[in-house]
């Protein structure tokens, strides 16, 4: 019995360690394709190990029970924890789902990007710019300035409808000299048909439609979609 003994003993320890090998490895099939390309252990990959570890054992050394059940509740805890995960995953995507539907209520608000700026490369080339009017327009100037507030060009601006507008900026001073590279805001005063004072600005645009993009939700503002995540404000 004890030769019999020693010899289950080494085939168990061999079947075991090359079933371990081959769940942690992926294994390939007859044909070479990977059981288990990701090398990862689930849960019926512990249940295999644990059969195999019961069929292969020792006749005059099996398992105790206190073993038997630890390994049971092990692959039960995993068995769990995997459920767990699946159900997170199921719950991200419908919360993800939600977001987005609950988005396209934003369709006629506004949304202010929180950057009013334009850029120039400072070699005169002109930049053009969108801005949004509200309500209707009777006359109205576009000031530019720098980053320390000073005015560097002024814009005239004639009676329109309310809605989106382009303008143009010659990247010029009031001077006419080439205004420095960078950064300039754009706000704008104006009169409306009534002879009310009104004032806008860049990166205040009507939101006009939704884009879906994959995981992003983009919006259609001015002539561009902008990512949800660059609005500051919706009202």
């Amino acid at each position: 019995m004890s030769v019999t003994s020693t010899g289950s003993t080494t085939t168990a320890a061999a079947a075991t360690t090359s079933t371990v090998q081959t769940a942690a490895t992926g294994g390939t099939t007859s044909t070479g394709t990977a059981n288990n390309p990701s090398a990862a252990l689930g849960k019926d990959d512990f249940l295999k190990l644990l059969l195999t570890e019961m069929q292969y054992q020792d006749p005059t050394q099996p398992m105790d029970t206190d073993k038997i059940l630890t390994q049971t509740s092990q692959l039960a805890t995993l068995e769990s924890a995997d459920n767990t995960n699946n159900t997170l995953t199921a719950l991200a995507a419908s919360l993800q789902g939600s977001q987005q539907l609950s988005t396209v209520s934003a369709i006629g608000k506004i949304a202010d990007l929180g950057d009013n700026t334009i850029t120039t490369a400072g070699d005169g080339t002109s930049v053009t710019f969108p801005i949004y009017f509200p309500s209707d327009v009777s006359s109205g100037t576009a000031t530019i300035t720098d980053t320390n507030g000073n005015t560097v060009s002024t814009i005239a601006i004639g009676a329109n409808s309310a809605g989106t507008y382009s303008f143009s900026w010659d990247g010029k001073d009031s001077t006419g000299k080439v205004a420095d590279a960078g950064a300039y805001s754009v706000n704008v005063a104006y009169s409306d048909t009534s002879g009310n004072s009104k004032a806008t600005k860049v990166g205040v645009y009507p939101i006009d439609s939704v884009k879906f993009d994959g995981t992003n939700t983009l919006l259609g503002v001015g002539p561009n979609y902008v990512p949800l995540s660059s609005v500051q404000t919706i009202y």
